[in-house]
């Protein structure tokens, strides 16, 4: 599935790039990067059944497509850092499919799934991605508008660690011997940053230093995971990381040392804007909030008709 929308840029209902009002050129791309959907098969009544007998995972899906749809933002694509389904059930991958699927067709966005430790190899691509079952890792590319998008499975087939096997850095170091036109980011689901929860360091990515060395001197710009259940970020071997909050429910990073606890609220997603120079994340929360302040929407008109000075002078001013 590929996007057909104009770019970010073109999308923000900011001025065009000559005209930018600051310092900076519009973002060449937007991507929302989604994570940790945690879906269970399908219940006698078609409805999903709840994770932990408490969560209801495809609300907060709907929840959030329908915020992206609502926005309005030109979206390039569609990132899900892996975890698609808690068990790997064939009818959890279809049902978040076509929820998904349908919003990427209406936003004309390019939909990239990645590998969790919770996914299952086969039915991940017999179901997400229409292609014929195996047992190998899912490592994809995927071109979105001059962004070399890379999907890199960390899984480990009856675990739940992370690793990267010596075929796959080998794959890897292959795909990023030519740059691509506006860089690539490496999309995967245990992400290579410290985390704090001692539970969690169990999990995490193994060999990570074989990695870095593959991603020195790349063109990978950014990397998005996933897998901790709440947005943090980092720096590996120089590139900024970025992890995506679970749709799902949320681990409380500042619950005491020693307990390991899942909360049913601070769902996010983020937003990722390309710039010629620089990756921005911006994290996003899932729901409906009351509004406290506002500009109304003619308010942008208005300044698109000063100048400079002017629109430093009417909006930067202290008020009296």
């Amino acid at each position: 599935m590929t996007g057909t929308t104009p770019t970010a840029a073109q999308n923000t209902g900011l001025p065009a790039p000559a005209e930018q009002w600051g310092q900076y050129p519009a973002a060449t791309h937007l991507l929302a990067h989604l994570s940790d959907t945690h879906f269970l098969g399908t219940a006698a009544d078609g409805s999903g059944r709840l994770l932990y007998d408490t969560v209801d995972t495809d609300s907060t899906v709907h929840r959030a497509m329908a915020q992206l749809e609502r926005s309005g933002l030109g979206i390039d694509a569609l990132v899900f850092t892996g975890d698609i389904a808690d068990l790997g059930e064939p009818d959890a991958y279809r049902r978040v499919r076509d929820i998904v699927e349908a919003a990427a067709d209406r936003m004309g966005a390019t939909l990239v799934w990645v590998m969790g430790n919770h996914d299952e190899r086969a039915a991940f691509r017999t179901e997400l991605l229409r292609v014929e079952a195996n047992d190998a890792p899912v490592d994809r590319v995927i071109d979105v508008n001059g962004l070399r998008l890379i999907s890199l499975d960390t899984s480990v087939p009856g675990y739940h660690h992370g690793e990267v096997t010596a075929d796959q850095l080998a794959w890897l170091a292959d795909v990023l011997t030519e740059p691509a036109p506006h860089g690539s980011l490496l999309a995967l689901h245990h992400p290579p940053v410290p985390t704090a929860l001692p539970l969690m360091t169990i999990l995490e990515l193994r060999e990570q230093a074989a990695l870095a060395e593959v991603l020195a001197g790349s063109d990978v710009r950014a990397i998005l995971g996933g897998h901790l259940h709440h947005a943090t970020t980092g720096l590996f071997a120089g590139i900024p990381v970025s992890v995506a909050a679970a749709t799902c429910y949320t681990i409380d990073a500042a619950a005491p040392p020693r307990k390991l606890t899942g909360v049913g609220g601070g769902q996010s997603i983020n937003l990722v804007h390309v710039y010629a120079d620089q990756v921005v994340h911006s994290n996003v929360p899932l729901g409906s909030f009351d509004v406290v302040t506002r500009f109304p929407p003619d308010y942008l008109d208005q300044m698109e008709a000063l100048s400079p000075a002017g629109r430093v002078e009417a909006f930067s001013r202290h008020s009296a």
